[in-house]
This record gives C-alpha cells, structure tokens and sequence, in this order.
C-alpha cells in the first residue's frame, strides 16, 4: 500500500468516524434529563457517562493520553474515569455540547482509526440500546468494525472471544473463523464479540452459548 493511498483510507475512516458521532448527537437531541441518568451496557456507567468518554477519548493526543496514565499510575480504568468526568459538564446539556464539539475532531489517542470508529459504533449502541433508540447503520460501515475487532484484542479482547467459533453475518458479507457457527446480523455479532452480552440473543447456532459464557457476567 503507498503512502498515498494509506492516506486516503485513514481520511475515508474518519469520514465514517464523524458521521457515526453526528448521528448519535442527533439521537440524543431533545433526551429528557431523566434518561441520561439510564444505565449504559458498560457496567457502573450511565449513557451520559459514556458519552462523555466518547468525548474524552476525542480530546486526547498521544501525548495527553500518555500524561494520564503516568498520573493514573498506568491504571487505565482510573484513566479513563478521569477524562471522562473532565468532559462530563454540570448538565445533560453540557455533555451533549462537549460531544457536538468533537463531531469533526480528528484527534485519538495511540490507536489506530478503525479504533475509533470501533468505539464510536459499540459505545453508541452501549448508550441507544438501553434508551430504545435503533440506528440504520451502513453496512459497510459495520463490516469494517466487525473484521477490525476479530483480529484485534487492543481495546477489548474480542479476537480472543471468538477464538475456536465461526461467526456468519446473514446482513453483510462478515465472516471470519472456524467451529460452532454463531450467526446473525453484523451489529450484533460486533457487540457479542466485545462482550455484550444482551446482543447474544439476537444470534443463532450451536456457538452461542460458547460465545455468551466468554462474556462479562455484570
């Protein structure tokens, strides 16, 4: 791959990046303030909590990022609890804001952009689905997150999760693996595969309950 080309990916991932954040945004728009205090599929973490760590993590450079986990004493859930309350507000508002403001931001920590796009998508599913919120994502962009996450345990140890199953998206061309099938739309393969659990029932086939033992009990 040239240079230039290597170029023109990262801009194409950022494109899906910022497109996934603004639709978020808008889902959220209008929220009574009850519903941000709703617990979010991340354990011990609201949905405006989460929001603020998709924030955060907008917020940070490698060299901020770095920062942080020297004063974090390289605890990176400290870490991360601390970034998010810096971007949490005084208000539901106040967060939302803080989000619209990294919209466009092509700002990330020392991870690669379908990281982020990673993030984006599971941690916004992480904030929708306890709220009854559904977005119509692009195929595409699912299938780039999904084959990121089955071969990678940087952010979450999904390459890991799946290992010794074969997972078949019956919406998309996603497939990867060998062994018990677990089967089923590529949303919810995604989210299985970083551990949450509720997904799992969205999904067919003798590796499912493989599947959801790998995953977070809590």
């Amino acid at each position: 791959m040239t240079e230039n080309t290597a170029k023109r990916d990262r801009i194409a991932v950022w494109s899906l990046v910022h497109a996934e954040r603004a639709a978020l945004a808008d889902d959220l728009a209008g929220l009574t303030a009850d519903r941000w205090a709703t617990p979010s599929l991340c354990t011990g973490l609201t949905v405006r909590e989460v929001l603020a760590h998709l924030t955060a993590a907008a917020s940070l450079n490698p060299a901020r990022w770095m920062l942080g986990v020297i004063r974090c004493r390289w605890d990176f859930d400290r870490q991360v609890l601390m970034r998010l309350r810096e971007q949490l507000g005084d208000t539901p508002d106040d967060t939302l804001d803080r989000f619209r403001g990294i919209v466009t931001s092509t700002t990330k920590p020392p991870l690669p952009v379908l990281a982020m796009l990673g993030e984006q998508v599971v941690h916004g599913e992480d904030i929708r689905r306890p709220l009854g919120l559904e977005r119509p994502y692009p195929i595409e962009t699912l299938t780039q997150v999904a084959e990121y996450f089955a071969g990678s345990d940087l952010t979450v140890p999904a390459k890991g999760r799946i290992d010794g199953l074969r997972l078949a998206a019956t919406d998309g061309p996603f497939a990867t693996g060998s062994g018990p099938l677990v089967s089923g739309g590529t949303l919810a393969l995604t989210m299985a595969m970083t551990g949450r659990r509720a997904y799992c029932a969205d999904l067919t086939g003798d590796g499912v309950p493989i599947l959801l033992g790998r995953c977070p009990t809590a």
